[in-house]
């Protein structure tokens, strides 16, 4: 297993931090990676089907001192599942436009992400965050997008806006790294379109569990038909994502879901219609 980070005061307050890499292609950016959790205190390095071996010699090579957290790596089928246990998420992208959610500076996001109970004064403790990067030759696509509460893009030059993997986390992780060490922090202000409220959302896993009982109920009812259910749920999705639904929440919309499935499937009535 990966030995902790060293005890840091000035960021032990905040929750704990899982870097994503969905299907990472290039060995040389995986230990590039590796190293910099090993900088920037990160939790634990998640890998999603990763195109390369995370431990060809070039990758253990490029991790140095990063070598813990390289080996220790938990590999994960898909993003929803390396996700599951995680509260806040945020993901990272480089089109800049078209986005299924608002997007935010690496400060905002950073931010948003730091939020909840230490950010209010409190210990946090709980669900961990995490921060997603994409594939090297396209990133998300938009299903991964809305599995984030935030969306983030770091702010580059116009004539060439491509960053390399290992240099984007670079930066966002530096941009961590220096709110948590912010003397006095205080929250960023939230999107117009997704207030925070003071509460922490529902694991993710939750979540999209809600979301396969919903699709099943929509589709069973009549309310989504097979061609489009893929389309329409992308937007009840990233409606839910917009609210940052808490556990509360959350378990109001399984009863009201498992009341209506009840309903729907109880007899009529002799003379009476549905």
């Amino acid at each position: 297993m990966a030995e902790p980070p060293p005890t840091d005061p000035a960021i032990d307050p905040y929750p704990a931090i899982h870097l994503v890499l969905v299907e990472p292609a290039g060995p040389l950016n995986v230990g590039s990676i590796a190293r910099l959790c090993a900088n920037f205190a990160i939790a634990e390095l998640r890998l999603v089907a990763p195109r390369c071996d995370p431990l060809d010699p070039q990758a253990l090579l490029m991790a140095v001192h990063g070598r813990p957290w390289l080996t220790a790596a938990r590999h994960f089928p898909t993003l929803a599942e390396a996700l599951a246990d995680c509260g806040r998420v945020v993901a990272t992208s480089g089109r800049g436009e078209g986005e299924p959610l608002a997007v935010q500076g690496p400060e905002e996001a950073m931010d948003w992400l730091l939020g909840g109970a230490a950010a209010l004064g409190g210990a946090a403790d709980g669900a961990p965050a995490a921060i997603v990067f994409g594939r090297e030759d396209r990133g998300l696509s938009n299903g991964e997008l809305l599995q984030a509460g935030r969306l983030l893009c770091v702010p580059t030059g116009a004539a060439y806006s491509s960053l390399n993997l290992s240099h984007a986390v670079a930066v966002v992780l530096h941009e961590l790294q220096r709110r948590r060490r912010s003397p006095g922090r205080k929250a960023a202000a939230p999107l117009a379109a997704a207030p925070d409220l003071g509460g922490e959302p529902a694991p993710r896993g939750e979540l999209e569990a809600a979301l396969v009982d919903a699709e099943a109920l929509l589709l069973e009812v009549g309310f989504l038909l097979p061609h489009t259910a893929r389309a329409r749920m992308a937007k009840l999705r990233a409606l839910l994502q917009r609210a940052q639904v808490q556990p509360g929440e959350l378990a109001l919309l399984r009863g009201m879901v498992c009341q209506l499935r009840w309903a729907s499937r109880r007899p009529c009535p002799p003379g009476q219609d549905h």
